[in-house]
């Protein structure tokens, strides 16, 4: 991605101070709340990737140097907490590790995709968050548009989804939230949902919100019904059965969007 730091997939000490004094000049603000590293510099398989090779691995800024980029912005006050994003278990407890050992800021979240159709995050990364006191913002709850249930009828080239990004852009389909099997798995639990009395935004948000491991879920809306609809879904309790209607579809098709 050209369009980043010249496509470089290092991230130095220098690249997260601009980043952080840039955002705040857009912001019009002083200070950041949570200022999170978007994704690993290190080769880890991330973003449809599923396999870890060594072969890939190349000489980049460590984890600890950026903590450390990390700890002059919190102690200038133009962060108040530091968070993670994209990230394995092996990253996790490395930079908490750091951060303890050489009294630097702890990481306070990891923001990682987590939806009915990638719950990845329950494959040992959720211990690791557990036991270290780190919490998930889950990404993508509605599966990039497919657990809405408005490309069940005609696929990813639905007219009535035109303005969605898996519509709109051919990158997209390519992607892990565009695969047969995404598409399939999402069908099937927005059917859940229905039968239940439920809409599929409603089932997958609030699905979301019943899990123990998610923190918060990140939402986005274009209109005002989309915000209303997600809205809905606050305080919704989904039933033992329902739940384990859910959980029976996930053995048949297991996390087709990680």
């Amino acid at each position: 991605m050209n369009w980043i730091r010249n496509g470089s997939t290092d991230l130095t000490t220098q690249d997260i101070t601009s980043a952080c004094e840039a955002s705040l000049k857009r912001l019009q603000t002083d200070v950041i709340d949570l200022y999170q590293i978007h994704w690993p510099a290190r080769n880890v398989p991330s973003f449809g990737g599923l396999y870890f090779d060594p072969a890939k691995d190349q000489e980049v800024t460590s984890m600890h140097a950026q903590l450390e980029a990390l700890a002059v912005l919190v102690k200038a006050g133009k962060v108040r907490a530091i968070g993670l994003s994209n990230e394995s278990p092996y990253g996790v407890h490395e930079f908490v590790r750091l951060a303890e050992q050489h009294g630097l800021p702890r990481v306070a979240t990891v923001q990682n995709p987590y939806c009915l159709i990638n719950r990845s995050v329950e494959n040992g990364l959720d211990e690791t968050m557990h036991r270290l006191g780190v919490s998930l913002l889950a990404y993508s709850p509605l599966g990039f548009g497919l657990l809405t249930g408005k490309y069940d009828a005609a696929g990813l080239e639905a007219a009535d989804a035109a303005k969605g990004r898996m519509s709109l852009f051919e990158s997209m389909k390519k992607q892990r939230w565009g695969r047969p099997a995404s598409l399939a798995a999402a069908k099937r639990y927005n059917g859940l949902a229905r039968e239940h009395g439920l809409t599929p935004t409603q089932m997958a948000l609030a699905f979301c919100q019943s899990k123990w491991q998610v923190a918060s879920s990140i939402i986005g809306v274009t209109t005002l019904a989309q915000l209303d609809e997600n809205l809905d879904a606050v305080g919704l309790t989904l039933s033992p059965e329902l739940l384990a209607a859910i959980d029976a579809v996930r053995w048949d098709i297991r996390d087709p969007a990680v």
